[in-house]
């Protein structure tokens, strides 16, 4: 299914976020990235503000309204220092929801990554964990609940090993005794973003990094984003960094045991890995294969630094 664009917008939901915004829409340009069907609209308005709106109802996807709704509850609650943009305003008339932003002028890092984007993404990750703690977020629910059931994929795939690859079946023991403390050793009282990777992260003229998409924000461990983020710049590639010697030495992830590290990889690649046999969730067509992609990158990396 293609992303709703604006015009696409039923005319009520349209004429929400325009009140929200408080002006009317000169103009719409639908912004690419991700994998939700829903509309993504960097507006002008008609007194030259900018704004960004996103809206999705239950017919481009049943599960996106309730992400929308986490957002908005998430988002309210963040601290005016975290590197996110305003939320302006919400509508849920019960089938469509939207949310309404200050407009962010940036590009996304760099694909494959280049060590000035990464740094600056770790340097905001770790301003982000300093001024998130504690965090705002702890009635919101912590990491560890957030994450139990998904690293649990490898006692899934034990059950039922259809479907995965044979490099993850020879290491299947292994690989499921590394995922089974995961979700523990996740715990912390830090603000986390806990979806890090490129398309949810803008990098402004100035540097400064933004970053967006809220909606499983949590309170976890405080180095969490930063180990999501390298897992991502092993996934895409990194042209002038090592990603290995960056876990070692990040001053977030540097003192965190080895053993620590794998079981979160072993976690997150069982989470993508049996993610991945699963039928494409309705307008979200790319999803699994993204999945099986990022699983498959995962279990390298996880692979390289046990030594198999």
């Amino acid at each position: 299914m293609a992303r709703l664009h604006w015009h696409d917008l039923p005319a009520r939901v349209r004429d929400a976020i325009t009140d929200i915004a408080g002006a009317p829409v000169a103009s719409a340009v639908s912004q690419p990235g991700g994998f939700s069907p829903r509309s993504a609209d960097r507006l002008l308005l008609a007194d030259g503000r900018r704004v960004f709106a996103k809206a999705v109802s239950s017919a481009q996807d049943p599960q996106s309204p309730a992400i929308h709704r986490r957002e908005i509850a998430r988002a309210s609650a963040l601290p005016p220092s975290a590197p996110a943009p305003r939320l302006l305003g919400s509508y849920d008339d019960g089938e469509w929801v939207a949310l309404v932003l200050d407009d962010v002028h940036a590009r996304h890092p760099t694909e494959p990554w280049t060590m000035a984007d990464l740094a600056a993404c770790l340097d905001a990750l770790d301003r982000l964990a300093d001024s998130g703690t504690p965090s705002p977020l702890s009635a919101a629910g912590d990491a560890a609940d957030e994450l139990r059931g998904d690293f649990a994929g490898f006692d899934r795939i034990a059950a039922d090993p259809t479907g995965v690859t044979a490099s993850a079946l020879d290491h299947l023991g292994e690989l499921r005794d590394l995922a089974t403390p995961a979700a523990d050793v996740v715990d912390g009282d830090t603000l986390v973003h806990l979806d890090i990777r490129s398309d949810n992260l803008l990098i402004e003229p100035t540097g400064r990094v933004v970053i967006i998409d809220w909606p499983w924000a949590c309170t976890g461990a405080d180095w969490l984003d930063t180990l999501t983020l390298l897992l991502n710049a092993e996934f895409i590639g990194c042209a002038d960094a090592d990603v290995d010697a960056l876990v070692a030495t990040t001053p977030r992830l540097g003192g965190v045991p080895t053993e620590t590290v794998d079981a979160v990889l072993a976690g997150f690649t069982g989470f993508f890995l049996d993610a991945a046999r699963r039928p494409s969730p309705p307008g979200l067509p790319t999803l699994r294969a993204f999945q099986l992609a990022q699983g498959e990158s995962t279990l390298a990396w996880l692979g390289r630094r046990r030594g198999w």
